[in-house]
């Protein structure tokens, strides 16, 4: 509200400076105002003769009316009808020009505010307006100044840690590894570098989590039992190494110990689907041909006894549904779904993405 006040008031200082030199008249003719003091000046000359003696009073009236007849000739000579000398052409086009600068300044104004300007944009305090360059700032832009910093002061280890986490979002995971490593060289170790060293370094390794990184991982988990991330990755290296049945442990454990509203719950939860598919594919390829129907019924059955142990698996039921679809056991699929939504209760939108992925799969739930 303030800024449309602040453009009123500008607008209107605008049109008066425009104004102003219009409004006044324009003054009587240099002429006519020389004939006017002329003629006083003849009247005061008249009397002082005639006082003095010099003109008889005849002589005077005469010269006084001489005088009277010249004014009156000047003054017909001159513009009609306008006070101060100012013609009718002049005041029309005073007049005009008046209503042009009533009329275009504020259009054009308006016009160069609706070109450049900003009008749904809301105010911005001092602070903000301070902060808004460098938030809008590119980060590229950004990365390299503190890059140039870096080389000025290699021994800034704060820069370091703050450039590091950066560099990994970018895709750099090569220059993440380095800038961790300087990290922990000029500040020390703690359990979230030890694990954000390792993971920079699985990034740069393509997700395999080779020794030293593993290393990273196991003095992390034991300066701080309760981190996500070491256990993760810890899990994913027992994957990696063929103990599919300690991964997936390890991962169920994790998720079991996850808040609800955790980033990383997703991630868990698609570990544990693909162990439990690579599981259930291993034994039913390793099957002879007459035992594979069983096998897989057997992996299914062991499969949902893990989830009523473990129910907050969303991935673990699709996995469910879908594997009794397989068999063709439509009915144990329903129970499977309703089940799978009355475990996911606390978590309605997983709850509603299990429904959608069974209805895609021609199941709808069985109450019993």
């Amino acid at each position: 509200m303030a800024i449309w006040f602040i453009f009123a008031l500008m607008t209107g200082l605008a049109i008066g400076a425009v104004l102003w030199p219009l409004s006044r008249r324009a003054p009587a003719p240099a002429g006519q105002v020389d004939e006017r003091a002329f003629y006083e000046q003849r009247l005061a000359e008249i009397n002082r003769d005639a006082g003095s003696g010099y003109i008889s009073a005849i002589e005077a009236d005469a010269a006084r009316a001489e005088a009277a007849r010249r004014l009156l000739r000047e003054s017909r000579s001159a513009p009609m009808g306008l006070a101060d000398g100012e013609s009718e052409y002049a005041l029309r086009r005073r007049r005009a020009a008046s209503a042009i600068a009533l009329s275009t300044i504020p259009l054009v104004t308006l016009a160069i505010y609706g070109a450049v300007g900003s009008p749904d944009l809301g105010s911005l305090t001092i602070a903000e307006r301070r902060a808004r360059p460098v938030a809008q700032a590119d980060a590229g832009d950004l990365v390299a100044r503190m890059e140039r910093h870096l080389a000025a002061k290699p021994d800034d280890g704060a820069g370091w840690e703050l450039l590091a986490p950066v560099y990994l979002r970018m895709g750099r995971p090569d220059d993440a590894v380095k800038a961790w490593a300087s990290v922990l060289k000029l500040r020390g170790e703690t359990p979230a570098r030890l694990a954000s060293y390792g993971e920079a370094l699985v990034a740069s390794s393509n997700g395999v989590v080779e020794s030293f990184a593993r290393e990273l991982f196991e003095r992390a988990a034991k300066g701080d039992p309760a981190a996500p991330m070491p256990k993760f990755y810890l899990a994913v290296a027992l994957a990696q190494d063929g103990d599919m049945d300690g991964a997936r442990k390890a991962f169920e454990a994790l998720l079991k110990s996850a808040p609800p509203d955790a980033p990383w719950r997703a991630a868990v939860e698609a570990r544990i689907e693909g162990l439990q598919r690579q599981a259930m594919a291993k034994d039913i390829a390793s099957a002879p041909a007459e035992a594979q129907q069983a096998a897989i019924a057997g992996m299914v059955q062991g499969l949902a006894e893990r989830l009523k142990a473990n129910p907050d698996n969303p991935e673990g039921w699709r996995t469910l549904v879908r594997s009794y679809v397989v068999l063709g056991r439509k009915t144990e699929a329903g129970a499977a779904l309703a089940d799978g939504v009355r475990a996911l209760g606390a978590r309605p939108d997983e709850a509603a993405r299990l429904e959608a992925f069974a209805r895609e799969l021609g199941v709808h739930p069985k109450t019993p």
